[in-house]
């Protein structure tokens, strides 16, 4: 069965906004704090963001710098291949013969390699 309706409840003071209560601010001011509340939160939010980004980056500061180091070394390592192939090639053909056998071999290779990557982005395995 319907329960008859109960009559409408009147708010008491300080509750609801109603007269009297001690509450009546201009709903102006109300929108105003509500949104100093909001850009609070929202610079707490980046806050926070920044926070965890600079924890991940001081993880990973040190491991970059060794991959950097151990890059430059590569580096360094095919320079000396380089050197070591052109002077092997010296005796059988010439410092001029051998400069070139040298930049064509490592040459070829970085061409090989810069195909096999341009072949990957494009879709191609």
């Amino acid at each position: 069965m319907l329960k008859p309706a109960q009559p409408a409840m009147q708010p008491g003071p300080g509750v609801g906004g109603g007269p009297g209560d001690g509450n009546d601010r201009p709903v102006g001011e109300l929108v105003s704090q509500l949104v100093d509340q909001g850009k609070a939160y929202a610079q707490a939010e980046i806050g926070v963001a920044k926070a965890i980004a600079a924890s991940k980056a001081a993880a990973f500061k040190v491991p970059a710098i060794l991959l950097a180091t151990a890059f430059l070394l590569l580096q360094a390592a095919f320079g000396v291949l380089g050197v070591a192939l052109f002077l092997a090639f010296v005796p059988l053909m010439g410092p001029l013969l051998a400069g070139l056998a040298a930049f064509v071999i490592f040459a070829g290779l970085a061409a090989g390699l810069a195909f096999i990557a341009v072949g990957m982005i494009g879709g191609k395995s």
